[in-house]
């Protein structure tokens, strides 16, 4: 039997030497390209932040745009308001003095009467609101009125330093002065004034109270007792408790009364030998105020 001829050998794949691990490993780090780095992230992942970037850059333009705009629009409407206004006519301005507002439906009040309006009983005679002499009173000898009035050099001279009492009232825009006195009982004699100011400038009849309250106290601190007047404000009662002589009369004691109301200055003075009450002094001032 014959042998089969031998099959031509087929060419054998060239094989590739096998090189160590580590040696090939060093190899492609010195020689060729380093194999990539398992932390980094892949393609894909390194594309996405280039993206966002591009975004962020896109809308930072955009709100820079809007806000541009935003500012031309107010500056645009400002310039169009002001052109506007500079077209139109002037508005006219109202006139200072309103016309008259028409009354109210129905009857008017009626008119305070004399008895009601203090302004109307101050104006009149003012001798009308003084107290009335009681009933049994006698006339006191004093040749310092005429007729119930008081000018100003009379009423100053019942002060201490008259001529500079005078440039002083002169000054507080003095008007009149009305006074009434009358005696009781065995020595009591009662002065009561009423001066009256204009008082344009100052307040005179608030400060005339105050100079009188301040002279009745003054320097009799100690022997005087002193209350205040009941609906007056400040007006004030005093009642001195030590008698005095004046020129060589016999010791007087004394009693003063000092309140404004409006205008009108208060003044009331008793003396007598006896030592006057607190009621007394305060009875009188009481009933004189209800008058002004």
């Amino acid at each position: 039997m014959q042998e089969e001829p031998a099959r031509a050998a087929a060419p054998a794949a060239p094989t590739t030497p096998e090189i160590p691990e580590a040696e090939a490993v060093g190899r492609e780090t010195a020689d060729g390209p380093e194999a990539p780095d398992a932390a980094a992230p892949p393609a894909e992942d390194a594309a996405v932040p280039a993206e966002e970037a591009g975004r962020r850059r896109r809308r930072g333009r955009t709100a820079l745009i809007i806000a541009a705009a935003a500012a031309l629009g107010l500056v645009a409407g400002t310039c169009t308001g002001v052109l506007v206004q500079a077209d139109r006519e002037p508005t006219k301005l109202p006139p200072l003095s309103q016309a008259a507002l028409a009354h109210g439906t129905g009857k008017a009040p009626k008119p305070l009467s004399a008895d009601q309006d203090r302004r109307v009983r101050t104006d009149g005679d003012l001798r009308e609101l003084l107290l009335k002499k009681p009933r049994g009173a006698r006339e006191v000898e004093w040749l310092g009125d005429a007729d119930g009035w008081m000018d100003l050099a009379t009423y100053t001279g019942t002060f201490g330093g008259p001529s500079e009492q005078f440039s002083k009232y002169v000054h507080d825009d003095f008007r009149r002065a009305a006074v009434t006195h009358w005696r009781t009982g065995a020595a009591r004699t009662v002065e009561i004034r009423l001066i009256q100011f204009r008082q344009e400038e100052v307040l005179s009849a608030i400060e005339g109270s105050d100079n009188g309250r301040h002279w009745a106290g003054w320097g009799r601190e100690d022997d005087t007792d002193r209350w205040p007047i009941p609906g007056t404000g400040d007006g004030e009662a005093f009642v001195h408790n030590r008698p005095e002589s004046v020129d060589g009369s016999p010791p007087l004691y004394s009693a003063e009364a000092h309140a404004w109301r409006g205008d009108i200055e208060m003044e009331i003075l008793v003396a007598d030998t006896d030592r006057i009450g607190k009621d007394q002094i305060m009875d009188l001032a009481r009933r004189q105020m209800e008058r002004l």
